[in-house]
């Protein structure tokens, strides 16, 4: 349904993103953040089944800063190397490249941004330093509560898993004990990646009704 093209950022950095658009006029337009395994098949269906919804879809390769084209698999080798790409990309790149990839589709309308794992907190972070969102959905993102004191200038909807081996839930604590107004926070009998149907820890339950209240939560905001 989609293709490749380049963005650049505000620094000059150019970047490939998926892109997949809306079979008629969009409804509005969603900013998809990936995984630490780049933007591989999984994320480039996830963009897909967004824009079958409705939705002019981006998803920014974060890790084009890193290495080009970088698509990771799920083996212990693959998560390793994941993290050590992760390590290699700053803040300010990153929220420099998903401000490219917002200021790309904001013509199609208000702009929602959904992220999984190191894109889950990109998301939160993403709602709370950038303008322009109108709604964020972030997936278990690692190390959240770091920046849960942070307030989101838009509404946003948290989805985290009880078994989750990475984000204890004294950490999901955090997010829920900041009362930020406009915050959801979901959490799952699941543990991480339970989104992704590539993983050992896919829950298609959990999947599915996540999904659902994201898209209610985009319904809701941004058309």
């Amino acid at each position: 349904m989609g293709q490749m093209i380049t963005l650049t950022a505000k620094d000059g950095h150019t970047l490939a993103a998926y892109e997949a658009k809306p079979a008629g006029k969009p409804r509005g337009a969603v900013v998809v953040i990936q995984e630490i395994f780049g933007v591989n098949g999984h994320i480039r269906r996830v963009a897909d089944g967004y824009a079958a919804d409705g939705y002019h879809v981006i998803a920014p390769a974060l890790f084009d800063r890193v290495g080009k084209d970088i698509q990771l698999g799920y083996t212990e080798a693959d998560i390793a190397k994941g993290r050590e790409i992760r390590g290699k990309v700053t803040w300010d790149q990153a929220l420099a490249d998903v401000a490219a990839a917002l200021a790309h589709v904001k013509g199609s309308g208000k702009v929602g941004i959904v992220g999984y794992c190191w894109g889950g907190t990109v998301t939160w972070v993403s709602c709370t330093k950038l303008d322009g969102f109108s709604a964020g959905s972030s997936y278990y993102g690692g190390g959240i509560g770091n920046f849960a004191g942070d307030k989101p200038k838009c509404p946003v909807i948290c989805h985290f898993g009880e078994k989750d081996h990475a984000i204890p839930l004294d950490e999901v604590q955090k997010v829920k004990d900041a009362k930020h107004a406009g915050v959801e926070v979901h959490v799952y009998p699941s543990g991480h990646g339970f989104n992704c149907d590539e993983r050992g820890s896919y829950d298609a339950a959990s999947a599915k009704l996540a999904r659902e209240r994201t898209l209610a939560h985009f319904r809701k905001d941004i058309g």
